[in-house]
């Protein structure tokens, strides 16, 4: 038995010997890091510091897509797939979407606890080393839950890291200079592009059990459509913002924090309830979550910002500094 499987059936048996008294914590924990956590570069954005709201941005949004072309091109079965020993906590087995190498929850969990770590390293220490904590607690969920094997993790927080380093190089050595952003927003574009060409034309192992299909590659393939519209839409909004828009941050608004909160209502009430039922119900999983999730971010991008820009001029929003 490989040494991978070993190990999460070391971890098995310690969920069974606690009475999986700690499941909650690190299912709960997991969940935080891909339905919640990925808000936070918009919230940034919006109401704190644009220039880093927009590295959080980019940096989850090429995260999400290079984990999903690295899932796709690895196509690496769960563990429970490759061990019927492995029997994972709670509905985290009906929570895992994709094939399992690298961890997506890892791979989004590091790239916002760790641009949060490199923001506030100098700033305030307490927040880096919790978002440190945070980071090996979400990498080690993974695996507690049975949902990840040891290398899905590693793998999963060193493309977040270098994906933070580099976002980070290039956003300084770019500032301000226009053309080299837009050329590298027409590429982001190309990207988008080639990697619906690239997934939606390999070939996927097709292995059968009992005659029924173990894994279908086309349910694998809705994270990385989401992905695809996702970037597609930072790429769009960005454009609009420096070009038309040019979002300034109403520093001392009253009515910024209760904007930002209504803001992030609206983007989740559509990410979890409204666009199933509509966009994705008309278009199929695919076209639909690309659809969906590219409304979503230019929202986040232009109309969002629009609103903010305009509510915050009105009497009632207007702080004691006004909106200038």
């Amino acid at each position: 038995m490989e040494i991978d499987i070993q190990y999460l059936l070391l971890l098995q048996d310690l969920r069974n010997a606690t009475g999986g008294v700690f499941d909650e914590f690190f299912n709960a924990l997991s969940k935080f890091a891909v339905d919640i956590l990925p808000f936070l570069p918009f919230v940034i954005f919006w109401a704190v510091d644009k220039k880093w709201g927009y590295r959080f941005i980019t940096t989850w949004g090429v995260g999400e897509i290079l984990n999903g072309i690295i899932k796709l091109t690895v196509c690496a079965y769960r563990p429970w797939i490759r061990s019927d020993l492995i029997e994972p906590a709670g509905d985290s087995k009906v929570a895992a979407t994709g094939y399992s190498f690298p961890s997506g929850h890892t791979t989004v969990g590091t790239a916002m606890y760790g641009t949060t770590f490199v923001w506030q390293k100098d700033k305030k220490r307490w927040i880096a080393v919790l978002c440190a904590v945070l980071i090996a607690l979400t990498g080690f969920s993974r695996n507690f839950l049975g949902v990840h094997t040891p290398q899905d993790v590693i793998v999963g927080f060193c493309v977040s890291v270098i994906i933070i380093l580099v976002v980070g190089a290039v956003s300084k050595k770019l500032d301000g200079n226009e053309k080299a952003i837009d050329i590298l927003t027409l590429a982001g574009c190309v990207v988008v592009v080639a990697t619906i060409l690239y997934i939606t034309l390999k070939p996927y192992p097709m292995d059968y059990v009992d005659g029924e299909l173990l894994v279908d590659p086309q349910k694998m393939m809705n994270d990385s459509f989401k992905a695809c519209g996702a970037f597609l839409g930072i790429m769009l909004g960005s454009y609009i913002d420096r070009h038309k828009l040019h979002y300034e941050i109403p520093t001392g608004s009253a009515g910024l924090p209760l904007l930002t909160v209504i803001g992030i209502a609206i983007m989740f009430a559509w990410k979890e309830w409204f666009a199933p039922a509509t966009v994705v119900a008309a278009f199929g999983d695919h076209w639909g979550n690309l659809t969906a999730r590219f409304i979503m971010v230019l929202f986040a991008m232009w109309i969002w910002p629009v609103v903010i820009n305009k509510e915050c001029k009105t009497r009632y929003f207007r702080g004691r500094n006004g909106c200038e």
